[in-house]
């Protein structure tokens, strides 16, 4: 009898492990390890702790139900699932349970590592089994955590930046969104948007096509019915000021008219934005459900905390330095002496600081090109934002975000646009830029643009 209990508590070292060689030892300590990663708790219910094992099951347990449950709600629909998940009520509770769940997984590990016996095991082998179970231990709570971190997160950045109630309205299937690129530099007074375009999304499928206007656009007039058309009836070319370009909209309402939008603060809008909102409405043809103004003085901390982006430059560019820097046989300094450095043409690995450099630059290139080039940052932004980065840079991107964006899309839309973001990543954004040599914005033919983004939107429904 006292043989065949003997010989059972050494062909099972769990819990006996007086009489278990090392070899035995080690293969126990790599169930351990395997125990505790997959299943928090469980190595502790096998062969040590049993409180702390029923504790660490049931948070496994609830982990894993959850993410099969969410992993179903999402194939079944994301818009569902992106609503529950930005719920307030739901993601504040879910988020702390998964820190706690984390900071668990840590505890369970850290026992995990007294029930190894790791002195028993082989020298040669005890290292790695060492290294195993402390990665293994940090793989698992940085996931939870982050997991975690990234729900409560998400749930002030959504409340903050979208703080609208209610839902965005389509029209004719599309949802059409005004995109400012704002600049306000410290030589300038005020905001003016230098980056204008409409981006257009299907409410189908997703397709996503971004109308760029060319911030110079003059002969500008204003939809019926809307405030600021008052005081221009006859288009913006008239008492203007001699400033009567697109971009100038923003700042001439916002300096002079502001009283004509006595309520517009109430949605998250100003009265630029809505004039604005109104001009390109009536050039494009469009009915302009909402907007999103990126404020360009804030875009490097965006940049850097998607870990800066790749560009590739078609022309170098000073940092620093005169309108009429013009580099010759790459002797940069000789000709542009109070340049602080270069943007090189190719391909470029570029910071925060030199992508808003690239994309503001008004030295050596001319109005359309520095257009240009501040749609392709902010295509380059755009497309870097997926999913892994949203979730293990979400906290960085957030708080970014959070000085980089203003928008009165109503937190409502936000699950629906958020699906749309993905279909529209997988279809590829397209183009329509109406700049030279299409269209000439001095004397633009706004019957032609007017077409032009008819044609293209029909062409990607």
């Amino acid at each position: 009898m006292s043989s065949r209990n003997t010989q059972s508590e050494v062909n099972t070292p769990f819990r006996e492990v007086r009489n278990a060689s090392s070899g035995q030892m080690l293969k126990r300590a790599w169930w351990i390890i395997t125990l505790n990663f997959f299943i928090p708790g469980s190595a502790q219910i096998v062969a040590g702790n049993k409180k702390l094992g029923r504790i660490g099951i049931l948070f496994t347990l609830g982990f894993w139900s959850f993410l099969l449950l969410a992993l179903s709600f999402a194939l079944v629909s994301k818009v569902a699932f992106f609503t529950l998940l930005l719920t307030s009520y739901v993601a504040i509770p879910l988020g702390i349970l998964l820190i706690v769940y984390a900071g668990l997984i840590a505890l369970c590990s850290l026992d995990a590592l007294r029930l190894m016996s790791l002195n028993r095991v082989g020298s040669k082998a005890r290292p790695i089994a060492l290294v195993s179970l402390l990665a293994t231990a940090v793989i698992g709570s940085f996931i939870v955590g982050t997991i975690g971190s990234t729900a409560l997160t998400a749930t002030s950045f959504i409340s903050g930046i979208f703080s609208n109630s209610g839902t965005l309205e389509a029209h004719k299937g599309r949802y059409n969104i005004l995109l400012l690129g704002g600049d306000s530099g410290s030589n300038r007074f005020g905001l003016r948007p230098d980056s204008i375009s409409v981006l257009s999304i299907s409410t189908e499928t997703g397709a996503a096509v971004n109308i760029g206007l060319p911030r110079n656009l003059s002969r500008i007039q204003f939809t019926p019915g809307s405030p600021i058309r008052r005081v221009y009836p006859y288009g913006f070319n008239h008492d203007c000021g001699g400033d009567c370009m697109l971009n100038a909209v923003y700042k001439a309402t916002t300096d002079n008219y502001s009283y004509l939008y006595p309520k517009v603060h109430r949605k998250n809008s100003t009265a630029g934005i809505e004039a604005t909102k109104s001009a390109v409405q009536w050039v494009t043809g469009l009915k302009i459900d909402s907007y999103v103004l990126i404020n360009m003085k804030s875009f490097t901390g965006l940049v850097d905390a998607l870990g800066g982006i790749e560009v590739t430059v078609k022309k170098a560019l000073p940092i620093g330095g005169q309108e009429d820097c013009s580099p010759a046989n790459n002797e940069h300094e000789s000709i542009c002496p109070d340049a602080m450095s270069w943007i090189e043409k190719g391909k470029q690995h570029m910071d925060g600081r030199t992508a808003l450099w690239y994309a503001r630059s008004r030295h050596n290139t001319n109005d359309y090109d520095r257009m240009r080039r501040q749609r392709q940052i902010e295509d380059i932004v755009l497309k870097k934002i997926d999913l892994p980065t949203l979730l293990f840079k979400f906290g960085a991107v957030a708080g970014a975000s959070s000085k980089l964006v203003t928008t009165d899309i109503p937190s409502g839309s936000v699950p629906t646009l958020m699906d749309l973001a993905f279909k529209a990543k997988s279809m590829g954004l397209k183009s329509l830029q109406l700049t030279q040599p299409l269209i000439q914005a001095n004397n633009p033919d706004f019957f032609l643009m007017r077409h032009l983004v008819a044609q293209k939107l029909r062409a990607h429904k």
